[in-house]
Order: C-alpha cells, then structure tokens, then sequence
C-alpha cells in the first residue's frame, strides 16, 4: 500500500474524545480528505490530535516568557504521533478586529497601497504611513480615523410644523422660556410665530449653524453683550466635539436619543486626512481605491504606468489576483471584517497564507466549501492543489462530494456519531471510496432528484424596493406555508435580501443561524432545551427532596469548585490552569446529591448520557419531545452535560432548530443549515423542515446545497454574480422550472 520514498504522518492509539485506539498513516504532501458523519470522529484526529500536538510543539520552542501568552495546549491521548510538520490551521472563526480592522488590513494588501501612493501619488505627501487610518498622521481629525462620527438627528431634534413659541426646538436645552431658548429671541432674528417649514433656507441656517457671534442684550435696564451661537451648532460643541463619555451619566441620557451614528463630515466616511485624500493616482485617490471591488480594482491598478511604482504594482495585483481567485472579487478592501461571514473569513486567511513563502507546512482546513455556490468550489480546490503543489501537506475536513473528489487519499471515519464511531472504515483512493460500501461511499453515488409535487403557497410576504448593499430596488414575493430556498453565488445578495431586509420587516421570524448559543462553561445542551427542569423535578420527586440540589449552578453544587468541576490556578506570571476539582473529580456536585438516585442512575450519570442513551432512559413525556427533536437534528451524539461553548457552528445551528420545533404559525429563517452535515443527515434536515412546513409554518432557506435546493417548493436565485455584478433576482419558480432558465447559475448545476 505503502509507496516508496512517500514520507507519511503517522498516528498510533489516538484516544481523544471517542476515537477508539486509532492508528493511521497520513501521506505528506498531498491532499488528505477527512470524511464521515457529524461526531463521527473527524475533528478529533484533525483538530485534537493532529493539530493539537503539532501546536503544542511548536509552542515549546519559544522562551518561558512568550508561552505565557500562548494558548495552553495539553498533550492528545495517544500512543505516538510521529513526522509532524509545523500546522497551519484555516478555520471558520469570523474575523473580529473592531472598525479599524478590514479586508485590507487583515491580508496585508493595504500597506502595499499605501506604499503605492507614497511612491506615485500626485502631489507628494510622504511616507506610506501618511496614508494609514490607523496612524496619528493619516488619519483624519475629525473622527480619528473611524470614518463615522456623531451627529444630531434632525428628526428628533425639530419640530418642522411648529413655530418657536409653540416648541419647535427639541433638544432638551431649549424648552420655551429656557435660558437657551431666551438668548435666541433675544437676538430679535426670527419671527416666533412663523412655522419652521416656513423659513427661508437662509434663515434656518442662521437659527441652527451660525458660528458663535456677541450680540448685545438688555438686562435690567443694562446693555450686555452675550454670546450667541446656532443650536445645532452649540449643541454639537457642547456635546460632541467634547468626549460625551465624560459627562455624567444623566446628561448622556437625555441627549443620547438626539444622536445618531453618521458617515465623518470631514473626511466622508474615507477615514483619512485632507492631505492624504489630496493625493492621486489616474485620477483617483487611496480612498476611491479602497472603496473598488477587487476584480474592478485590479484593472485600475494594472494601468498604473509610472516606472517609479512598477515593482509595487506587481506585488500588488499579485495579491489581489489571489482574492479574485478563490472568488472574493465582489468584496472591497475598506469592508471591516466583523461583516464577513464564516465562509468568507476562512477564504481571508487562504488568501494570507497563499502569498506566504513558507513550504513543507501542513494545511488544516475545516469545511472550506462553507458557504460556497457549486460553481465556486473548482475554485477552492485549485487552491488546494496549489497549496499541495508548493510542498505542503494538506488536511481537509470535508462533507461536500465536489471537494472530496479531489483528495489524493481519504479517511473515512465512523460508522455512526459519538460512541458508535471513532473508527476508522475506510482509507484509500476517490475511486475506492464509491465501491467501499460506507455511508459516505453510498451517499456519493446517488443521483438527484428533482422535487416534482410542488405545495400550493397560501399566500404570500412581500419585498417592496429593497435598497441595501449591492441589493438594488428588489421586490419579490416570498410564498407562504411553503418551503422557499433562496439561492446564489457567494456576494450576490441572498444574505442581505433575507438576514437584512426580510428579516427587517418581519422581526418576530425565528431565526436559526450559525452564531454561537452559549459562551459560559455553566450551560450545556440540558439547559439549553430546558430538559434540565424536568430531570431536576424527577429526581426531587423520587427522592422527596428540594429539587435546587439537582442544580450545580444552585444548592447541589460542590463547595470545592462552585459546580465549575475544575479548579483555575492562577500561576500569577504564567499561564492560569484547570485542573479538575479533588473533591467532585469533576462531576459538579456535592457527594450527597450523587447519593439521589432515579431508576439507579444519579443527577451526574444522567448529564454524561449521550442524546441517544437519555431517549432510552428518559420516559417523562416532555423529556422525551425535546430529546428526540434533538435526535432529529443529527445531534445523537452530544452528551447532555457537554457545555455549549464546544460545539462547532453547525452544532450550534441545530440545537438552535431543535428547541424551536415545536412552535406553530410561525415564519422560520435558515441560514445554511447544512454545514457541518453529512450527506446522510441532509434527509432528515430535509424531514424536520418539511415537518415544519406541514404544521403551518413558513420555512425559507439560504442554501448552496444541491440536494436542498433540489427539494424546495419554491426557488429564489440571487445573481447573476457576486458583489455589483449581483443584487437582482434571477429566478423565481419551482426546481423543474430553474433547470431551464439560461441567467440562472444554480440552474445550470442542478441540472
């Protein structure tokens, strides 16, 4: 099997999570594809073995004082791991960062247009970090480089329709009588009985901006001079130009509701200084540049013709070449990367790591098709080759049959989740995999099959004149009682016509997303679904006990370690380390309440139980509905003390849908429900929402995937392309009906 000189990372008695004694040999080099259910195992080899340890050896070589802000990473449960090279892992964590971090920034590709304009713009102006937002000398004064600044709501601030005798002023300055209100009458300007609709555009001027002027008054006989400026003008001194934060807490009450966030009037949302924005290339600045899509962008920059700047030039439409290739040609470089979706930040750091010089690494991708229209993925997997090609080692965790058929060897891991996986039952050639019989083999090989018996809607939500991002005067109607999936290329719209618009309009949709569910160690799917209220009422009941000592967040918890189930050391200059608390041995809970027993299992027998094994346990009816909805899901594998802040984004996703089955009437948004999912799971995903569609719900779907789309009851394709090549609606109709349409994209693979 073995070839020879073929160099192999080899994994002896891997033990993590529930991988049962697993030894495998993984050819460096080449593409490996790790495949096989959710909680088959998959990312305990990957991610808890394989990455764990290539990290943790790395960490070693740096000095005591650098690992103390490392992240600790313990040794993985296994016999060996030999021939690791260092890892590179691509995940799907969004990019945070803040405004000041964005697309430019995080690839690395704005300072090589800074450098650009410090060499050829016109006029000169410096040094490139006279150009950068984040530096005291380019970044504009006004909003200090954050493009935004406060601004006085007009709205709320005037009264248009009354005169200033009846109140038209109302920021809370000005009440009539008021001091304020007083100096303006006093100025004699304006007639108070005139409604402000009525004033000439000079004279509101002079009412709300006139700079701070002396006008001389009469006060108990005597002339005095006081000083008198416009009201919006005064208030924006007084509580804008002036950091509001400082002011007491009262006072940021009453004049927040008159604030509200604007683009900088200084430097137009740019973020930078007149002087930088002064300088030009072609006609355009660093600004314009940076507000371009890359694939428009790249043509600018190709033109730039100046000797000066030709190395510049070079290295830079290398780099953007790269976005464009792996189809992020619709983003712009000034796009903060808060906004960017998971798929799109994974697709980020490829970009980062594609312009590296650095070979003989090994690249550990997680899903890269996240996110990715069928159309894209050949896109994707020549990056993987590219990758390969340079000397690296390349590790993907895959369920999409487009990106595993590129795989130069394939582990398939299983049979089932959780404790009936952790096998490996297959490893070998594409080829090989169709014929090998697995779940994934099989799945591999079925054909699609177009919905044809499509549901009447019973009637239908409108979009009128949608106007967001690239989306540009859409109206279209979403059919009710349905099951709607909205489709389209990475860029083209979907997310803002429903996550923004849609969703806008319709604020009490449920809405079933990839973000995370619980950050604290203290909630777990037991909590979570509210199983927990029920077992702790059993337990009290058998038992004849309060039912709070069933709780470790309550009277049940160990003294030790407050229900934590490990004790943190703080190593003052070191790193803090969890160890498991003496006491409970990390099971939470005082020794007398493990004493309590229901149908002979304890409160924390009960929590270590798979999904699965409470379903045979449990027969308290409510207990059950939850449980099995979670089954339903694909979730058998989770025990029901896992603490959420574990799970991964799909995971996440379908607890979500778990706890959310049961409602009625209701309108349920998916966003991409099928990641992190088998092929054999996608059937009963499909189940649940045909389930919720026949009890009267309204189900729409943003999906990539083939066998969903194929089984809508109505298709909404977003398009043609990404960015503002997209923005309209290309289809709409039933899945026999797209294959024909010529402008669909999706059409053309369904078909």
């Amino acid at each position: 099997m073995n070839e020879p000189n073929q160099e192999y990372i080899v994994i002896s008695g891997a033990r993590e999570n529930n991988l049962k004694n697993v030894s495998l040999s993984i050819p460096k080099r080449k593409i490996s594809i790790f495949t096989g259910v959710s909680g088959s195992g998959k990312s305990s080899i990957v991610f808890d073995t394989i990455a764990a340890e290539s990290t943790r050896l790395l960490n070693e070589n740096f000095s005591m004082f650098v690992r103390t802000f490392l992240p600790k990473v313990p040794q993985p449960d296994a016999d060996a791991i030999e021939n690791l090279s260092m890892a590179v892992i691509v995940d799907q964590k969004r990019l945070g960062g803040g405004s000041h971090s964005t697309m430019g920034t995080i690839t690395d590709i704005s300072p090589i247009v800074r450098l650009l304009f410090s060499r050829a713009g016109k006029p000169f102006v410096g040094q490139s970090h006279m150009f950068s937002f984040n530096d005291p000398q380019g970044m504009c004064p006004e909003c200090n480089g954050m493009g935004r600044s406060l601004v006085v709501d007009m709205s709320k601030a005037l009264d248009m329709s009354k005169s200033l005798n009846e109140g038209a002023l109302l920021l809370p300055d000005y009440k009539v009588n008021s001091m304020d209100w007083n100096m303006i009458v006093e100025t004699g300007a304006f007639d108070l009985d005139k409604k402000l609709s009525d004033f000439s555009n000079e004279e509101l001027e002079e009412l709300l901006y006139s700079k701070a002027r002396k006008v001389a008054m009469q006060f108990g006989g005597k002339s005095i001079n006081i000083t008198v400026e416009g009201v919006i003008e005064k208030f924006t001194n007084k509580y804008i130009k002036q950091d509001l934060k400082a002011k007491s807490e009262r006072t940021q009450q009453a004049v927040a509701p008159f604030l509200i966030e604007g683009t900088c009037s200084s430097c137009h949302g740019a973020r930078l200084s007149q002087a930088a924005l002064g300088c030009r290339i072609n006609g355009y600045n660093i600004a314009d540049l940076s507000a371009m899509e890359v694939g428009h962008l790249i043509r600018v920059v190709r033109e730039i013709d100046d000797p000066v700047a030709a190395p510049v030039v070079k290295s830079l439409t290398e780099r953007l070449q790269h976005l464009v290739d792996i189809g992020l040609d619709y983003l712009t470089l000034d796009r903060e990367t808060d906004t960017l979706s998971g798929g799109e930040s994974q697709r980020v750091k490829m970009v980062k790591h594609l312009s590296g010089s650095l070979v003989d690494v090994t690249y550990i991708f997680d899903e890269p098709s996240v996110g990715l229209h069928p159309r894209d993925v050949h896109r994707l997997n020549e990056l993987l080759q590219k990758l390969r090609d340079k000397g690296n080692t390349v590790i993907v965790v895959e369920h999409d049959p487009d990106v595993i058929k590129v795989a130069d060897h394939i582990v398939d891991v299983g049979p089932h989740a959780g404790s009936r996986g952790g096998n490996i039952i297959y490893e070998g050639s594409y080829q090989g995999l169709l014929e090998s019989g697995t779940l994934t083999g099989t799945h591999m090989k079925r054909p699609l099959r177009l919905k044809q018996d499509c549901r009447k809607p019973s009637g239908k939500l409108s979009i009128k004149d949608a106007t967001l991002h690239n989306v540009r005067n859409v109206s279209v109607d979403i059919p009710t009682g349905v099951l709607t999936v909205v489709t389209g290329v990475a860029g083209s719209g979907k997310s803002t016509l429903i996550n923004d618009v849609f969703l806008g309009n319709h604020p009490d949709a449920i809405v079933i997303d990839q973000s995370a569910v619980g950050v604290s160690t203290r909630s777990n799917p037991a909590t979570y679904t509210g199983i927990m209220d029920d077992v702790r009422k059993a337990f009290a009941t058998a038992n004849k006990v309060n039912q709070g000592l069933f709780s470790f967040n309550s009277k049940g918890a160990c003294d030790n370690c407050q229900g934590q189930g490990v004790i943190t050391i703080n190593l003052s200059f070191l790193d803090s380390v969890d160890l498991p608390c003496e006491v409970c041995g990390g099971r939470r809970f005082k020794e007398e309440v493990l004493e309590y027993k229901l149908n002979g299992k304890s409160i924390a027998d009960v929590l270590e139980m798979t999904v699965e094994q409470a379903l045979d346990f449990f027969d308290l009816k409510e207990v059950v509905r939850k449980l099995q909805a979670m089954s339903d899901v694909g979730l058998n594998y989770i025990t029901l003390g896992q603490p959420l802040s574990t799970l991964s984004g799909g995971e996440c996703q379908r607890i979500k849908l778990a706890s959310e089955l049961h409602k009625k009437g209701s309108i349920y948004v998916l966003d991409e429900p099928t990641t992190g999912l088998h092929m054999s799971d996608i059937g009963h995903l499909l189940a649940i929402m045909n389930r919720l569609v026949d009890a009267g719900n309204t189900v729409i779907v943003i999906e990539h995937n083939l066998e969903v789309i194929s089984q809508a009851d109505w298709i909404i394709d977003m398009g043609p392309d990404g960015g503002s090549r997209g923005g309209h609606v290309v289809f709409e109709g039933t899945p026999s009906q797209i294959i024909h349409a010529e402008q669909s994209i999706t059409g053309r693979y369904l078909k």
